[in-house]
This record gives structure tokens, C-alpha cells and sequence, in this order.
């Protein structure tokens, strides 16, 4: 009998599912280095104890390079920032309100949302993270929210600036507890901070609006029709990073991310 004959594979089958699946975060902005420092390492944190591994992905990277890499990658996090999506990309004129756009942001979130329709990786965007999106998908915005009652640009020293109607029968909704966010009327009620000028207009292709602003109307949520795709894909327009420790909510975006991640497989 051959005793130096290699255990079975299994062993090296049980090694890989025990790596963390890996998650794409672009880095905010390719203008504030400043900005990134402070911002970053929050997503990357909630990302990390939600169970998965964050991947920093340089904006001013080549293309190809910046393909390479969200092919070992099995979601993505797009992440607020300081710019905003140029207008031009949905036939709109700019608003004096409306900041400088930041092409290689965009251009790096084009790349990873194109990698995650094509292989089905989940994606979570955050505040310009779900405008970056819903543009992708063909979609619109609201370019300055100043002249609304609701104060929607509080920002990060507010840590409930007001709530959001999420509809009940949502992939959202179904994230939320009873505690955090009560039901009445088919509909959960969240508290939430927020930090934003902007917000969706018409939802993008496939897209369909789950939270909105009860004082306002404006859109707080979007996410895939299951109709449209099976793809986990959600949009939020507060910063859940800041609010892991607090809130229920937040920790069940990433977390249900992170395992939606593990149920998918690099793309190289």
C-alpha cells in the first residue's frame, strides 16, 4: 500500500470554500485623496465583518487592469462620493447645484457593474454608488434636492436625519426587523442618516424603486425586479457603512451580500 499517495481532494475542496469571498470597492474619488482616507476603510470594515475579504480597486487604473481584477472578485460595494454623475450621460443639462463629474469613478464603476451583470455577482450601492447605478441601467436623476422640506445632505454627524417607507414585500423589506423598522400598511418604516443632494429620478432598466422619503417622496431605495434578473442588486441612498454598529438594517445589507458573494465563483 502507497501511504505517501495524496489525501482526496476533498481537503482541498473544504480549503477553498473556506476562503472569504472577495469584494470589490472602488476607491470613492480620484480627486480628495483625503476624502478616500477617511471613507474607504469604512466599507472596507463593514465589508470585513460581514464575513468577506474588501479589494481596493485604484480608479486610475488601466481598463484592463481594472477587469483583472473584478474578475477574481466575487460582489462588488460601490461607494459614495464627493462628485456627481455627469448629466450629460442621462440627457440632462447641468445643474448649478450639480458637482464636477469624476470620469475614471465612473468608468471603474461601468467596469464592475458590466462583470457583475455578466456573471451574476451581487452589488450594493451606496448613496452616488445607487446614482452610478441607476444611470448604467439607463436611468435618471433629481440633479438638487435644496428646495425639498427634508433635509436629505444632514451628513455623517446626523445619525438619523429622518425614515423611509421600504415597501414589505421587497428584497429590502425582508432584510428589516420589526424592532428597527415597524410595519404598517404594507410597508416598514426606517430610520436613517443620509448625506445626499442627489437622488434617482426614473428608475433604470430593471430597476424598481422599494423606500422612499414619506415627506417628500424622494426615492431612498431602488433594486432588481426579479422580473428582470435574479441578480442580488441593491441601491440605498444612506450610508449603511456608518451605521453598522447601530443599526440592524445596515448589517444585513452587507451580510446578505457577503452571502450572496460565497453562492458565486470568480470570473477568472
Amino acid at each position: 500500500m502507497n501511504r505517501n499517495r495524496q489525501r482526496p481532494t476533498v481537503f482541498h475542496y473544504h480549503r477553498i470554500r473556506a476562503m472569504k469571498p472577495r469584494i470589490a470597492i472602488p476607491v470613492p474619488t480620484s480627486t480628495d485623496i483625503s476624502y478616500n482616507q477617511r471613507s474607504w476603510p469604512a466599507y472596507a470594515d463593514a465589508v470585513t465583518r460581514s464575513g468577506g475579504e474588501p479589494v481596493q480597486i485604484d480608479i486610475s487604473l488601466p481598463a484592463a487592469q481594472i477587469k483583472q481584477l473584478a474578475a477574481t472578485c466575487q460582489g462588488v460595494v460601490l461607494p459614495g462620493s464627493p462628485a456627481d454623475v455627469d448629466p450629460v450621460r442621462y440627457g440632462a443639462e447641468r445643474d448649478p447645484a450639480t458637482s464636477p463629474a469624476d470620469p475614471a469613478r465612473e468608468a471603474t464603476d461601468t467596469l464592475l457593474l458590466e462583470d457583475a451583470a455578466a456573471h451574476t455577482k451581487p452589488v450594493l450601492g451606496i448613496c452616488f454608488g445607487v446614482q452610478s447605478l441607476n444611470v448604467w441601467r439607463g436611468g435618471s436623476l433629481v440633479q438638487d434636492l435644496s428646495p425639498l422640506p427634508v433635509n436629505h445632505s444632514a451628513g455623517k454627524n446626523v445619525a438619523v436625519a429622518h425614515a423611509a417607507l421600504v415597501a414589505g414585500n421587497s428584497l429590502l423589506g425582508s432584510l428589516l426587523e420589526p424592532s428597527e423598522a415597524p410595519e404598517a400598511d404594507g410597508y416598514r418604516r426606517l430610520p436613517m442618516n443620509t448625506s445626499h443632494h442627489q437622488s434617482v429620478s426614473i428608475p433604470g432598466e430593471g430597476l424598481r424603486v422599494v423606500a422612499r422619503c414619506p415627506d417628500d417622496g424622494v426615492v431612498e431605495a431602488v433594486e432588481n425586479d426579479p422580473a428582470f434578473s435574479s441578480q442580488f442588486l441593491i441601491g440605498v441612498q444612506w450610508h449603511p457603512e456608518r451605521s453598522y454598529d447601530i443599526s440592524a438594517a445596515s448589517r444585513a445589507l452587507f451580510q446578505r451580500l457577503v452571502v450572496e458573494a460565497e453562492k458565486s465563483v470568480p470570473s477568472k
